[in-house]
């Protein structure tokens, strides 16, 4: 398998790399956000994702049909790549899960509306899949839709509860997971489109660990109450939601949980252990430490490399007729990287020592602080678009054949 880049991915990384430097803004990059600086939640964020929509950088893996470039998605994964390492926002949610998803299998309708909105950035979406009672497991949500009739449209009304909507607190519209058929599982979900703003949506702020105690970082519970939902405004065929769902969560766990920022923290701290001293002597000189740098920088690379796996495997989905999406190498990718980027944290916090514990940006503590900030948001991270032992289950069924109850 091939993981080298070719003349133009790398002439496009390069055109990537001189346009983030032109647009160098402390209030759009952040990697003391850790993860949650991929979200775009402010007007400078936003604005500046519509300047990568002006330059056609949105819809790169696109149709040219619905504005794209019909682009391999290596230069996808190198533009991400590119914003996370730098703490910036990233692309994924709307153009991946919502737009990909509605040029597969949305109505005309929705296609119009929508699909041009995203390539502009125009837009923001939150996904309400998670229930109090089905956080990992999607296809165990209960939010009831049931068919009705209002000022002369056919459609749904719902009524439930969402909960862990990280950005519906700013978003505009819904990507709603809904159970239309009581009776099923998976078969028995359908995905809707909902505005947030609707009177009958109710918001209430859940602050995380990654904004406990500065508030600076929050998820949110969404409380829904005879939300009337017009049929054009349902994705695809009723009752066909999970299997859109399960599609969009393979781009999912891989696009949300990037490989650069997870570098970019090792390498501060190899910097640390490089020029560090403690009583006198050099931390680079203390054979524990070598080790344990030995096997995070090893652990680095192994997660480096199951990410371009997914990538290629993705492309190959995208242009070989009758390959399957990379739903397992999506889910190694996320275990692996995700545990990584929390076991790197751990070690960063025993190799700073009580220091450590010092909040992000203070300029006393080693590393300004953030071997405290990512030791909150890594544990976060293995939650987050399928638990661990989510991930650990695909692996087990799909990967090595083992019967569900193993």
């Amino acid at each position: 398998m091939d993981f080298e880049f070719s003349t133009d991915q790398l002439a496009f990384a390069a055109e990537v790399q001189e346009f983030l430097d032109a647009n160098d803004d402390p209030e759009v990059f952040d990697l003391t956000r850790e993860n949650m600086a991929q979200i775009v939640d402010t007007p400078k964020r936003r604005a500046f994702m519509a300047s990568l929509g002006a330059k056609g950088w949105l819809g790169i893996t696109w149709p040219e049909e619905y504005g794209g470039s019909e682009g391999e998605g290596v230069y996808e994964f190198l533009l991400n790549e590119a914003l996370a390492g730098r703490g910036g926002p990233q692309i994924g949610k709307g153009i991946g899960i919502i737009g990909k998803t509605l040029i597969a299998h949305g109505n005309d309708f929705l296609k119009a509306k929508f699909l041009p909105m995203i390539l502009r950035n125009e837009v923001e979406f939150a996904v309400g899949y998670s229930e109090p009672n089905a956080g990992s497991d999607a296809a165990s949500m209960r939010l009831k839709a049931e068919p009705a009739e209002q000022d002369g449209k056919t459609g749904w009304v719902l009524n439930g509860q969402k909960t862990w909507t990280t950005s519906a607190h700013f978003a505009e519209w819904y990507w709603l997971g809904t159970r239309t058929d009581p009776d099923q599982k998976h078969r028995g979900i359908t995905l809707m489109l909902v505005p947030l703003d609707h009177p009958g949506i109710t918001i209430n702020a859940i602050q995380t660990m990654g904004g406990v105690p500065m508030g600076d970082e929050r998820t949110n519970e969404v409380f829904i109450d005879n939300v009337f939902v017009p049929d054009d405004y349902v994705v695809g065929d009723v009752n066909s939601g999970f299997q859109y769902i399960s599609q969009a969560l393979d781009l999912e766990r891989f696009t949300m949980f990037t490989f650069s920022p997870i570098k970019q923290r090792l390498d501060l701290l190899c910097d640390f252990v490089r020029t560090e001293t403690r009583d006198g002597v050099p931390l680079r000189d203390d054979p524990v430490i070598r080790r344990e740098i030995a096997r995070l920088a090893t652990d680095a690379e192994v997660a480096r490399v199951l990410g371009l796996r997914v990538v290629v495997e993705s492309v190959k989905a995208e242009t070989v007729p009758g390959t399957p999406p990379p739903t397992v190498p999506s889910s190694r990718y996320k275990l692996f990287a995700t545990e990584f980027s929390r076991r790197l944290a751990n070690a960063s916090m025993d190799i700073a020592g009580p220091g450590s514990q010092l909040r992000v940006k203070t300029e006393s503590a080693p590393m300004c602080g953030r071997a405290e900030s990512t030791y909150r948001y890594t544990v976060i991270d293995t939650i987050g678009g399928g638990s661990s032992e989510i991930q650990r289950n695909i692996i087990a069924r799909r990967g090595l054949g083992l019967p569900k109850n193993f």
